[in-house]
């Protein structure tokens, strides 16, 4: 089956760095774009970061642009959220999501990871 596994968060002080990853497996990765959500308590979920199947394209939201960069491995079937420069207002839960582009229709979502700003 479908596994979209996220590691890479953990707890920092502002202006610090974290990267995220996410590993497919059950899937042709080259078939999907792939999404980087955040979830802050009492929020609702935000799309964050948007990368194309081949990598070519890359979208944000504003809130993190010139401070966050997503990337794609297609030969690791990994997608990164590169973090720099975090906010205390960073602080969420992160989850990654498979969005196919094919004629078959399909979306995964990861199982979330924290991340914390914290001074």
């Amino acid at each position: 089956q479908v596994q979209l596994v996220e590691s890479g968060g953990g707890s920092v002080q502002p202006g610090e760095s974290l990267r995220l990853s996410c590993v497919a497996s059950g899937l042709t990765f080259t078939r999907y774009a792939m999404k980087w959500y955040r979830q802050a308590p009492g929020k609702e979920r935000e799309l964050v970061a948007t990368i194309t199947p081949s990598g070519d394209i890359t979208n944000y939201v504003d809130s993190v642009k010139g401070r966050f960069t997503i990337s794609r491995d297609n030969t690791k079937n990994a997608v990164y959220l590169q973090m720099n420069s975090l906010k205390p207002e960073d602080t969420a839960a992160y989850y990654c999501r498979a969005v196919s582009v094919s004629q078959w229709p399909g979306t995964y979502w990861g199982q979330g990871a924290q991340v914390t700003v914290s001074s």
